[in-house]
């Protein structure tokens, strides 16, 4: 599978972003990053939504990278502040996100409507770059009836395919495990969809070397997601003191999602009929997916990514990113 060298991909980034929240994941500002520094891309809209962190600081912290990156001019437009069915579950910024990062604003507008909005408007040519929970999508599909139809695909950072967390308190990949009734229903929705899950992203890092040489580059955003980096491995290691993976580096989740869109040659897909398990189960988030091997099998609902060159990949992001 191997993308066209001359293709152009329009899309709509979806996105939990929290690289400026102590002790929060960082891999969402790099896949920020990496879209906008890959020339077949052009990010045209960012929604953000409850997932990493709450849904505010999301849309602060989206912003303030998008200036770092010299790109301020991308809209930015906020969306479900909590999970598809749960809403008692909403999260408020932190008032140090608010003083630091606040002199900022999202455009106005509700991030499922503008997500549907842009893909009906030109039917077959948005794609849509999902790396945080499915809220914002799920009900971009409930909003049109021919949404499914008109996105050109949906990439989703989400679930664990080959295996499973192995964590009774969030037995599904984080991103599903935080609304799996979204990420079953657009599962459900008849998209093109392909899926990189933790199969894959856990084998693609960042090492403490190059997040140290990001914090002293001196450049606007290298220097601030270097620093974050930093913070986030350390945070990981105290959290798995003897996993010397921790203690060295972080994986790089979504931005590997980012990558499927120009490079899916560095991983290997299989389809697959995938389901989310929802409601009080304690599987809740987990996935089961068919991998078509049966006399007769399901139709299958995405491509699942099930190998990657990590090496590759590594070389490929620090390349595209060096400059940044």
């Amino acid at each position: 599978m191997t993308a066209n060298k001359t293709e152009t991909f329009r899309i709509i980034l979806d996105t939990d972003l929290a690289m400026g929240v102590p002790g929060s994941d960082i891999d969402d500002g790099f896949a920020l990053a990496l879209a906008l520094a890959s020339p077949e891309i052009n990010v045209e809209l960012i929604t953000t939504v409850n997932g990493n962190a709450d849904v505010e600081s999301c849309s602060l912290l989206t912003l303030e990278l998008l200036d770092r990156l010299d790109h301020a001019h991308i809209r930015v437009v906020e969306g479900a502040s909590s999970p598809f069915q749960s809403p008692d579950r909403r999260r408020r910024a932190p008032d140090a996100i608010q003083d630091q990062f606040g002199h900022r604003s999202p455009s106005p507008g509700y991030a499922a409507a503008e997500i549907a909005s842009l893909v009906a408007a030109e039917p077959g040519e948005i794609t849509v770059v999902a790396i945080g929970p499915l809220t914002n999508i799920a009900v971009a599909v409930n909003m049109d009836p021919d949404f499914a139809s008109n996105v050109k695909e949906i990439v989703i950072m989400g679930g664990v395919f080959l295996g499973g967390t192995n964590k009774k308190n969030m037995p599904g990949e984080f991103n599903f495990w935080v609304d799996p009734e979204a990420a079953d229903a657009v599962l459900r929705s008849g998209a093109k969809i392909r899926v990189v899950g933790l199969d894959v992203t856990e084998k693609v890092r960042l090492t403490r070397s190059s997040a140290e040489q990001m914090r002293d580059s001196g450049l606007p955003f290298g220097s601030f997601a270097g620093d974050y980096t930093l913070g986030w491995i350390d945070y990981m290691s105290s959290k798995s003191p003897g996993d010397p993976t921790a203690v060295d580096s972080c994986a790089l989740h979504d931005p590997l999602a980012v990558a499927a869109l120009t490079h899916p040659e560095l991983m290997s897909w299989s389809p697959a009929q995938v389901g989310v398990v929802t409601g009080p189960s304690i599987a809740r988030g987990a996935v089961v997916a068919d991998f078509l091997s049966s006399d007769e099998p399901p139709a299958a609902n995405a491509l699942i990514a099930t190998s990657v060159d990590a090496d590759a990949f590594v070389s490929y992001f620090v390349g595209r990113l060096g400059s940044i």
